[in-house]
């Protein structure tokens, strides 16, 4: 049996992409998983899944400085066959597993290149400066790894320049995993936003829509805010009074706000690391069945717009998001048929089933003949 450990030192345990999906996907193809944390809760075996702690890290610097040590330190004691990396932190420790002979692969969730070019706190200099230097470390560590895993096309595009065996795991959504059950005449005259909250996600534009609107809905907000001064700003908004505010929520918890739900929201502002993105939220809103609300960028529109599931707005313009929820809740129909449509693309093409191929492809690639990777 192949003996694989994925390692994080910044990821939760439970994390959608890393445990639910892809570490329970390669157990149920008959691999040995392990997954290496660094929270503090301790060592667990969960659906078949051993998960190894090093301990909850005292702040960045010291999870930088110590924490990727102590996965390291980890990873080697635990001799696997395979190691798939999920943050940047850790490119040292595959250089070290490399060195050890071991296979190594790289999850880039993110491009993070192109995250750093849209950081607001960085000036233009800085941002320019740690984007290129990013682009070299990630360059020099990669090229030397035994495959690169993406989280969408465009990322493996630019992966494909560094390292010829690369290939794209979208986080499409499990069947089923957020189905909304209820008969489509008892949502309510409500739309939703499901992530982390913070200015660069819209949530500024979100609520002075509420201000805006015509009709009677309100948002469902999901999520923490990331930026304190934000949440105190958006709160003493007039548009707040349009908000039922929820904070975090399990799964169980998301499935019964899509549930009473008339539309999801994705408006992300237009910066280089959101225009080629795939949001996940986008397709979970799709794969419940309702209609999506999201920024008009190219990529995003040839989505909602080719699948006829969604109506694209300006993220920058509160009357234009406003104008899309008041078009949703007075005409529920019509968002029905566009929930419908949505939930049939996701059936079709944008779900796990197709990427656990993909991904169970690529490692059974990497196990017995690195070269075939390359037809993945």
């Amino acid at each position: 049996m192949c003996k694989v450990v994925h390692l994080t030192s910044a990821h939760p345990r439970n994390d959608t992409r890393i445990f639910i999906k892809q570490c329970r996907t390669l157990v149920a193809h008959g691999y040995d998983v392990t997954l290496v944390v660094a929270d503090g809760l301790g060592d667990d075996q969960r659906d078949g899944v051993a998960i190894a702690d090093v301990g909850l890290p005292g702040g960045r610097v010291k999870r930088i400085l110590r924490t990727t040590r102590r996965v390291g330190d980890k990873a080697i004691a635990l001799d696997a066959d395979i190691y798939q990396l999920h943050d940047p932190e850790l490119f040292l420790v595959g250089l070290r597993l490399k060195r050890r002979g071991k296979k190594v692969i790289f999850d880039s969730h993110e491009d993070v290149a192109r995250q750093l070019l849209g950081k607001p706190y960085l000036g233009p200099l800085s941002r320019r400066l740690l984007s290129s230097t990013y682009l070299a470390v990630e360059r020099h560590a990669c090229s030397r790894f035994d495959g690169i895993i993406t989280a969408t096309p465009f990322i493996r595009e630019n992966f494909l320049k560094i390292h010829p065996l690369t290939v794209d795991v979208n986080n499409f959504p499990m069947e089923g995993e957020l189905d909304s059950d209820g008969p489509w005449e008892n949502k309510e005259a409500e739309v939703c936003y499901v992530g982390g909250i913070g200015s660069i996600r819209g949530i500024r534009e979100l609520v002075q829509a509420g201000e805006l609107l015509a009709s009677a809905a309100r948002v469902n907000l999901v999520g923490t805010f990331s930026e304190p001064s934000v949440e105190a700003e958006v709160k003493a908004n007039p548009g707040w009074r349009r908000v039922n505010a929820h904070g975090y929520l399990d799964r169980q918890g998301v499935r019964e706000v899509l549930k009473r739900s008339i539309a999801g929201i994705v408006t992300f502002h237009p910066l280089p690391n959101h225009l080629d993105s795939h949001p996940t939220k986008m397709f979970e809103y799709m794969s419940s069945g309702i209609p999506v609300i999201a920024s008009n960028f190219p990529l995003w529109r040839d989505i909602i717009e080719g699948n006829r599931c969604g109506i694209c707005v300006d993220p920058l313009d509160p009357e234009a998001i406003a104008a899309a929820i008041d078009y949703v809740v007075t005409h529920p129909q019509a968002a029905r048929a566009m929930g419908e449509n949505g939930r049939r693309a996701v059936l079709e093409k944008y779900n796990w089933t197709v990427e656990a191929n993909r991904l169970t492809d690529f490692y059974g690639a990497i196990s017995h003949d690195k070269q075939a990777v390359a037809a993945v």
